[in-house]
C-alpha cells in the first residue's frame, strides 16, 4: 500500500456514501437469496443435479453466508479469516436455517456501527498454513471486504443459478449476473433498438 493511501485511510473516520452503498448492495443480494430460498422446494435446494456433483444450491448458499459470518465476526479484532468457516451443514440442508441465517446477517449489516467506520483490517491469506507463509494476514479495509463479499456472492449466485436450472427450476435470468454485465447487456439492447 502506498503511504498516501494509508494516510487517507487514517485521516478518514467515516465515508458514509461509499459504506452505505456497499452495505446496501450486500443487503440487496441477501434479500434476493432470501426470496429465492423461500420459493424453492427442498429437493433442488439440497440435492445435486445429475452430472454436476458435488454442486448443490444449499452448499453454495452456506458458503456465501459463512463468508459474511467470518467477516462480521472478525471486525471486533480487525482480523478476518475466511478459512475459519464453520461449514454448518444445517444451513446447507435446511431452507429454514438458511433463511434464519440470512435474516441475521442482514440485521447485522443494517445495524452494525462498525461497518460505517472505514479502517484498516487484516485478512488472512487463503490457505496460509499449507503455504507455510510466515505473515499470513494482509492489509485490507472494511469497504474493500464489503466489495469482496458482494463479488463473491454474485459469483456463487451464478453457480446456484446453473445448479437450479439443471434441476429444472425457473429463476430470474438476472440472478447471478454482475451489475456491470447487466448494464452492458442493457446498453447492447438499447443500441439494437
Amino acid at each position: 500500500m502506498s503511504a498516501g493511501f494509508l494516510g487517507r485511510m487514517q485521516a478518514t473516520t467515516t465515508t458514509p456514501s461509499r459504506q452505505t452503498a456497499l452495505i446496501e448492495t450486500n443487503v440487496r443480494w441477501l434479500r434476493q437469496a432470501l426470496r429465492l430460498v423461500g420459493g424453492l422446494d427442498d429437493t433442488p435446494y439440497t440435492t445435486t443435479p445429475r452430472g454436476l456433483a458435488p454442486h448443490r444450491a444449499g452448499a453454495h448458499l452456506r458458503h456465501i453466508l459463512e463468508f459474511y459470518s467470518c467477516f462480521l465476526e472478525g471486525l471486533e479484532s480487525s482480523h478476518v479469516d475466511y478459512d475459519a468457516r464453520r461449514r454448518d451443514d444445517t444451513i446447507e440442508y435446511s431452507r429454514e436455517a438458511a433463511s434464519a441465517a440470512i435474516r441475521s446477517i442482514i440485521r447485522t449489516l443494517e445495524t452494525s456501527r462498525d461497518l460505517y467506520q472505514e479502517r484498516i483490517i487484516w485478512v488472512r491469506m487463503e490457505d496460509a498454513d499449507s503455504n507455510a507463509v510466515r505473515e499470513g494476514f494482509m492489509e485490507s479495509s472494511i469497504s474493500r471486504e464489503l466489495q469482496v463479499l458482494s463479488s463473491h456472492t454474485v459469483h456463487h449466485f451464478a453457480l446456484i443459478a446453473i445448479t437450479l436450472r439443471m434441476h429444472g427450476v425457473e429463476i430470474d435470468s438476472d440472478f447471478g449476473m454482475a451489475p456491470s454485465t447487466l448494464r452492458y447487456l442493457a446498453s447492447k439492447t438499447a443500441e439494437a433498438a
